[in-house]
């Protein structure tokens, strides 16, 4: 018995992965609360080690709210900017969020207690964290299956976002994730479009045996 799928559906897993984009452009059309729904359903079988479903994921609906994190991505925005001395001015001119734009604002967090989640996790206690980016993954692909756009915001100052959303101690938060409806996705990823950087060769990043031993495989 195969357990494989059609040709067609294999087609559109592979199609969705690659058309999938980091938006930071968005119209301001609402999201349908049903599909909000099912975007949340599928982060939600992510898989986790150990099954511990350390992802949780706080819906901003207040405005005051979201501009208030609109200010902490600026000041970690103008921060990143001067790390990158010779790129400072390039960096400045990038669209690098879509905060105030998107239909839907949600924060990806680990959540507290995650000490007591020893399996998958006495060696690696950061398999936490890539079970919220599987979950993570899990919305983007499943958002671009749907036409809307997602876009995952990494540039801001974890405890300063923790205490705005009252977040308990050892909670952190991940990503901001702004979800919405776009006018078009980019042919390619914004960044490469932009020319900030391009897409390495998978060659260059698959070894054999040992680190850095490119041979190919017989």
């Amino acid at each position: 018995m195969s357990h494989r799928y059609s040709q067609a559906d294999i087609d559109t897993v592979y199609r969705v992965i690659a058309e999938r984009r980091d938006i930071r452009h968005f119209l301001p059309e609402p999201l349908d609360p049903a599909l909000l729904q099912r975007l949340l359903e599928a982060a939600h079988l992510g898989p986790s080690v150990g099954f511990m479903q350390p992802w949780r994921f706080i819906r901003i609906t207040e405005r005051s709210r979201r501009d208030a994190i609109h200010a902490l991505v600026e000041q970690e925005r103008v921060l990143t900017a001067q790390a990158l001395h010779e790129r400072e001015d390039e960096f400045m001119r990038l669209k690098v969020e879509g905060i105030r734009e998107c239909g839907e604002l949600l924060v990806a967090a680990l959540m507290d207690d995650r000490e007591r989640h020893v399996f998958g996790r006495r060696t690696l206690p950061e398999m936490d964290l890539a079970s919220v980016a599987c979950a993570i993954q899990n919305m983007w692909l499943a958002a671009r299956a749907e036409g809307i756009g997602m876009g995952w915001v990494s540039l801001f100052d974890a405890g300063k976002l923790a205490t705005l959303l009252a977040m308990p101690a050892g909670a952190k938060p991940v990503a901001v994730i702004c979800l919405g409806h776009v006018r078009e996705f980019y042919a390619r990823p914004m960044l490469e479009q932009e020319g900030w950087a391009a897409r390495q060769s998978l060659d260059d990043l698959v070894f054999s045996d040992a680190w850095g031993n490119k041979e190919k495989q017989q």
